[in-house]
């Protein structure tokens, strides 16, 4: 259990990363130890080149650290093949990129219900209840390159959610859009990821997104404050 008796989800313990630079490798994360209880929302934040996609792909799974311990409900990663890390993200893991990651083939309806079919967990009442949430339900017959960036968001967040993920991690997940439709995606965000009681970790170069969310670090020289 983590703080006030939340049910901790991750832990990272004493996370270390380099990447080559020359003849010195560049080390962008230096011990950094995090915790993501289920239903919290946690932002961090950094200058660009900072480590923070870096710190949040090690957190899911889809890079490895040089040093450490990536802990998912008690599971250490590094201890799992690369098929049971796959279907840890499938079913417990879910991830929002910043390029939205849209399949163009595939109409809005079937690019929502992608990670829910693949996980099992294929629920057409929670499908509907997000597409009206996220303000989409007339958009599902149309395909993604003719919606706007804050649609494709939506979606985008829609497609991880329907997947009822006990994790959500966002990268930059408003940075393409217009302030007043980053705030709105955003909150829409946070609201269903409370809701659900997932754990939500959102990376972020707005001040104001990160006072939103209850925890906030920020990454500097490859420490975490």
């Amino acid at each position: 259990m983590s703080r006030c008796g939340t049910k901790l989800l991750v832990k990272l313990n004493s996370v270390n990363k380099s990447f080559p630079s020359g003849d010195t490798p560049q080390r962008v994360l230096r011990g950094v130890n995090l915790e993501l209880g289920a239903g919290e929302t946690v932002a961090l934040t950094g200058e660009s080149g900072s480590g923070k996609s870096t710190l949040l792909h090690i957190a899911a799974g889809l890079e490895t650290a040089d040093a450490g311990e990536v802990l998912i409900e008690g599971r250490d990663l590094s201890l799992l093949t690369d098929s049971q890390r796959a279907a840890l993200r499938r079913g417990t893991i879910g991830v929002v990129f910043q390029q939205f990651n849209l399949v163009p083939s595939l109409s809005v309806a079937a690019n929502i219900a992608f990670q829910a079919r693949l996980s099992g967990r294929e629920d057409k009442e929670y499908f509907n209840y997000l597409a009206e949430e996220l303000g989409l339900i007339d958009q599902l017959e149309k395909y993604p390159e003719t919606l706007s960036g804050g649609q494709q968001q939506r979606v985008a967040i829609a497609r991880t959610l329907a997947a009822k993920p006990k994790i959500v991690f966002a990268d930059e997940p408003t940075g393409n859009l217009d302030e007043a439709t980053a705030t709105v995606v955003l909150d829409q965000l946070i609201a269903l990821a409370e809701e659900s009681e997932a754990g939500l970790m959102v990376v972020t170069h707005s001040a104001n997104n990160a006072a939103r969310m209850k925890r906030r670090f920020h990454l500097a020289g490859g420490v975490l404050t």
